[in-house]
């Protein structure tokens, strides 16, 4: 199927509205392994593959101690792209989309809106008068997955330069059981305060770790459990003038899965 029939096909179903994240085919490969990264959208870690559509890339790369790659692939494939992970050490796949613009009638937006934590745009729009108004925005899709390859424990903190990031700390491979996970969140470069930040395993779900960042950015997360985890945030601001829509949104998410050591 041609790239551009796939994206007209892909971009009229609903799976534009809900969560976005990497599944790499590992996260502890070894050294000169290559390892495939999987676009997926869904709700509460249960997503739907998006192969990879040229027209949405604006980055999709690895990032390790030594610099930064293309990840590489076919358009309209899953997984979206590959990478080789030449070096030892904690690498990040990164892939920021460019925007895409999605109508809701004012009801689904101001529920969105609520479960996202962004409640000061439900606030916004009350002030407009503009409650009842169906919700015009364009989003931006910000995804990272951490790889660890058998390397020292230190946190990989460089960031990517994403527009919406979450940078952790701390390498959450080498976090003790039930400590908490410190990162900041960053928006154009800057620390991104009181947004909702929430970390959901994908065995449970609906035990998610909600937490909101503080003046400088900060949240910490008690990462209670083994296996397959997505942090995830949202950031939303009013559109420019002259943009066809009335807000833009970032998600930004990161995925890594911790070993059966962590329990709680």
């Amino acid at each position: 199927m041609r790239p551009i029939v796939l994206l007209s096909l892909l971009l009229t179903t609903p799976l534009f509205a809900h969560d976005f994240w990497i599944e790499p085919s590992t996260f502890h490969p070894a050294k000169d392994q290559v390892v495939s990264a999987a676009l997926r959208v869904g709700q509460k870690v249960n997503g739907d593959p998006l192969p990879r559509i040229p027209n949405l890339i604006d980055r999709f790369v690895l990032l390790g101690k030594s610099g930064e790659t293309p990840v590489i692939g076919q358009p309209g494939r899953d997984p979206a792209g590959y990478a080789t992970i030449s070096e030892t050490g904690l690498s990040w796949i990164g892939y920021q989309s460019h925007p895409y613009p999605v109508t809701l009638e004012a009801k689904p937006f101001e529920d969105y809106l609520r479960e996202e934590g962004l409640e000061r745009i439900v606030s916004e729009r009350a002030k407009q008068g503009r409650s009842a108004v169906a919700g015009k925005e364009r989003f931006y899709r910000c995804a990272k997955a951490l790889l660890d390859v058998n390397g020292p424990k230190d946190a990989l903190e460089k960031p990517l330069g994403f527009t919406l990031e979450l940078v952790p700390h701390k390498n959450p491979y080498a976090l003790k059981p039930g400590a908490e996970l410190p990162l900041t969140l960053f928006f154009n470069g800057k620390p991104a305060t009181n947004v909702l930040v929430v970390a959901m395993n994908k065995a449970e779900p609906d035990k998610a770790v909600r937490v909101r960042t503080d003046a400088k950015g900060n949240a910490k997360l008690r990462l209670g459990r083994d296996g397959f985890w997505l942090i995830k945030a949202v950031q939303m601001e009013a559109a420019p003038e002259g943009a066809g829509v009335d807000w833009e949104s970032w998600w930004a998410s990161i995925t890594f899965e911790l070993p059966s050591s962590v329990k709680q």
